[in-house]
């Protein structure tokens, strides 16, 4: 009997290294966390496969698909997938619905000695179960929003949660890879919005398995980038208490200044390995999210953040990028504190807490 696996929470929340046979362009669409591509067909390959289907039916498939996975391109495939089985003994397979693909590639490898569990229902039956987990966690998890304005460093107050703390955190923001405002963009690319959504269950799968009471997100609007937040968990975060961050206006400053541009500026670095790609990338990306709030600003403040930025980027080039400090001091005083207080005027009856940094640790459990 073939080895199966059946049990998905075990899969998610042990971080199973998984093998995708589906074709790349599947893969790309979105898969899991721990899955790799090592697909049974190319997407032509598989292309031609499905014309085939619908033209003469399965047989007709099943040959072809043979006849294009045969000889020294059966071979590599199979030692690819021999290579991941022996570095990964725990790991299993998958395609799209546990059907012809994963029992080819399973088959396959047990003919050359290697008997490796498949996943049952493939794919689609472990992608629906963790987006119905989602929504029962959703809705039956206790919730502590973190709110505060631009540059109080909320996501770093999560990530800094202790283990022992009986309130457990998710970072939405770094689930979606991105900042989270206007100038949150990354040099690399946003994951799809189906991976985005499976991370985050299987996140929130690992929070509630690990016992704690509540959980502790971040404030966020629905889109995070392009990513959206699903709107079971959003309902509750818009319901839930929210705590209050607060930093003096120096510290935030300081703080934007340091993930939007040096840390900003290093991934693009890392991104383009060469420093004046990587410099032209970086302010090309900033040109652009203020051009993206132009309208939002109006004439006037978008010609005055523009200016300060013009000048900053021209002393950073020659050594000095301090000089940031005061486009983000006008975009945070101008813009985004007025825009964060109208908004948090209209939710005063849910802010149960407000403080400082340390007022909110020891409450996170951090002292």
């Amino acid at each position: 009997m073939p080895l199966q696996i059946t049990n998905f929470r075990d899969v998610f929340l042990n971080d199973t290294p998984l093998i995708d046979t589906r074709a790349p362009i599947e893969f790309n669409k979105g898969s899991f966390p721990s899955a790799v591509s090592l697909p049974l067909m190319t997407d032509d390959e598989r292309a031609a496969v499905g014309t085939e289907y619908k033209q003469k039916g399965q047989e007709a498939a099943l040959t072809l698909g043979h006849k294009l996975v045969s000889g020294s391109v059966k071979d590599e495939r199979i030692s690819a997938w021999g290579d991941f089985a022996h570095a990964n003994p725990d790991g299993a397979l998958f395609c799209f619905r546990g059907g012809m693909r994963s029992h080819i590639t399973q088959q396959w490898l047990f003919e050359n000695g290697i008997d490796y569990p498949l996943v049952v229902g493939g794919y689609k039956a472990m992608r629906t179960w963790l987006i119905n987990e989602l929504v029962r966690i959703s809705e039956t998890q206790n919730i502590i929003v973190i709110a505060g304005r631009t540059g109080v460093a909320k996501t770093v107050l999560l990530n800094q949660m202790p283990n022992h703390s009986p309130l457990g955190s998710v970072d939405l923001e770094g689930l979606a890879h991105h900042r989270g405002s206007a100038f949150g963009r990354r040099p690399s690319p946003q994951p799809t919005q189906i991976s985005f959504e499976t991370a985050l269950a299987i996140a929130l799968l690992k929070h509630e398995a690990s016992n704690r009471k509540t959980l502790v997100l971040e404030d966020e609007s629905q889109l995070i980038g392009r990513c959206a937040i699903p709107a079971p968990l959003l309902k509750q975060m818009q319901q839930a208490p929210l705590w209050v961050l607060e930093a003096p206006l120096d510290e935030r400053v300081d703080h934007s200044y340091h993930a939007y541009i040096l840390s900003n500026l290093e991934e693009w670095e890392v991104q383009l390995q060469e420093h004046e790609l990587a410099f032209t990338a970086f302010a090309e990306s900033l040109e652009r999210s203020a051009y993206s709030i132009r309208k939002r600003l109006g004439g006037v403040r978008y010609a005055e953040l523009n200016g300060l930025m013009a000048q900053a980027l021209d002393q950073h080039r020659q050594g000095n990028p301090e000089a940031h400090k005061q486009w983000i001091r006008f975009l945070l005083t101008d813009y985004y504190d007025p825009m964060y207080d109208y908004q948090l005027s209209k939710r005063d009856n849910r802010v149960a807490l407000s403080g400082d940094r340390n007022t909110l640790a020891q409450r996170l459990g951090m002292h």
